[in-house]
């Protein structure tokens, strides 16, 4: 997969793990549903905090990329939904783990409430 980063001094540089845009050449592209903490074995929520609920989130998208054959480095755009901005740091930090090479493109927003009350919950988009 081509990938670029776009990066434009005349723009904010992005303040996370997250890349201002990603270009990628025409390709087969996998979009991942937004995933919550829900542990696959029981479909129960994970007892913790936001920081608890973020890894599971994370475990939950890596098992949808493998199954289809790809991985982190192949996601291009994220969407991250939190019920409190003021988590924004600590699931920041358990997103940015994922992204050992440069990271996708990113938006984060607030909202009401989430599924079966999760704290977090994040989608993806892929490119191969």
């Amino acid at each position: 997969m081509a990938r670029k980063i776009v990066q434009s001094n005349d723009a904010p540089k992005a303040i996370g793990p997250y890349s201002q845009a990603v270009q990628v050449d025409a390709g087969k592209m996998t979009f991942l549903s937004g995933q919550i903490p829900l542990d696959p074995k029981t479909m129960e929520m994970v007892q913790g905090d936001v920081v608890a609920q973020a890894e599971q989130v994370m475990k939950n998208l890596g098992a949808v990329l493998k199954e289809a054959g790809l991985d982190f480095s192949h996601v291009v755009r994220c969407t991250i939904f939190l019920t409190d901005l003021g988590d924004f740091a600590k699931v920041n930090e358990v997103y940015g783990r994922s992204f050992t090479g440069e990271p996708p493109a990113r938006a984060t927003v607030q909202v009401s409430a989430l599924p079966r009350g999760a704290k977090v919950e994040i989608d993806a988009i892929a490119v191969s």
